[in-house]
């Protein structure tokens, strides 16, 4: 193979993988999975797509190797390549936001509509638990948090929170974490709170973030 030759291969390979991140319900899924291993019925009713959408776009992930999958009783589950995968991902994240003004104005227009969002940094919160200041809330569905959370948070899905209020103490700030900086389930769960008198904020990014940042953890089993 000449030199023109071999350079072409490695650049359509790469390719392959730009390819396959085109595609908003595919980031999507790869944000799902950032939280971890999740089958495709799960992962179809958390991006509204049909499993049958949710089995094609996986399988383009798969084939550009960005995604893997492993057979669990009758269920097929897909997690994350590796870590490398999450760290592209946070990449395009950032670099929307920095080369698109449209897109960086947005989210800050929908948080300003909601006023006084406070968002506090991972270390803030590092130091509020390390003085037992704060409650940390994870809204995201309990099956997520079952995988792996914050060390010592408390997990209490956005869809409970209104009929579960009684349960947090009205005496100490709250801190909630979702997703990610685009899951807006925090976002929401913060201004309720609010609504209900408490002192609460939510955390700058999520919990796959939070992790990558080798910050205190706690997994199943």
């Amino acid at each position: 193979m000449d030199t023109r030759s071999f350079k072409n291969s490695i650049y359509k390979e790469i390719a392959s993988i730009t390819k396959a991140l085109g595609n908003p319900h595919r980031l999507e899924i790869l944000d799902l999975l950032a939280q971890g291993p999740a089958p495709v019925e799960y992962i179809a009713e958390h991006t509204d797509l049909t499993v049958g959408n949710a089995s094609q776009h996986l399988q383009v992930l798969k084939n550009a190797r960005l995604v893997d999958a492993e057979r669990k009783w009758k269920y097929n589950y897909y997690s994350l390549a590796n870590q490398n995968v999450f760290e592209t991902w946070c990449s395009l994240r950032r670099l929307g936001y920095s080369q698109n003004a449209e897109l960086k104005q947005k989210i800050e227009d929908y948080r300003r509509d909601r006023k006084s969002l406070r968002i506090i940094s991972p270390l803030e919160l590092m130091e509020k638990m390390k003085n037992q200041e704060v409650i940390v809330l994870d809204v995201r569905p309990e099956e997520e948090y079952n995988i792996a959370h914050i060390v010592n948070a408390i997990s209490l899905p956005q869809k409970d929170l209104e009929k579960r209020l009684n349960e947090l103490p009205e005496d100490m700030e709250i801190v909630v974490y979702c997703r990610g900086p685009l899951c807006l389930a925090a976002d929401e769960s913060v201004l309720l709170l609010k609504k209900r008198g408490f002192n609460a904020s939510r955390l700058e990014k999520g919990f796959p973030d939070w992790a990558a940042q080798n910050l205190p953890i706690e997994k199943a089993g």
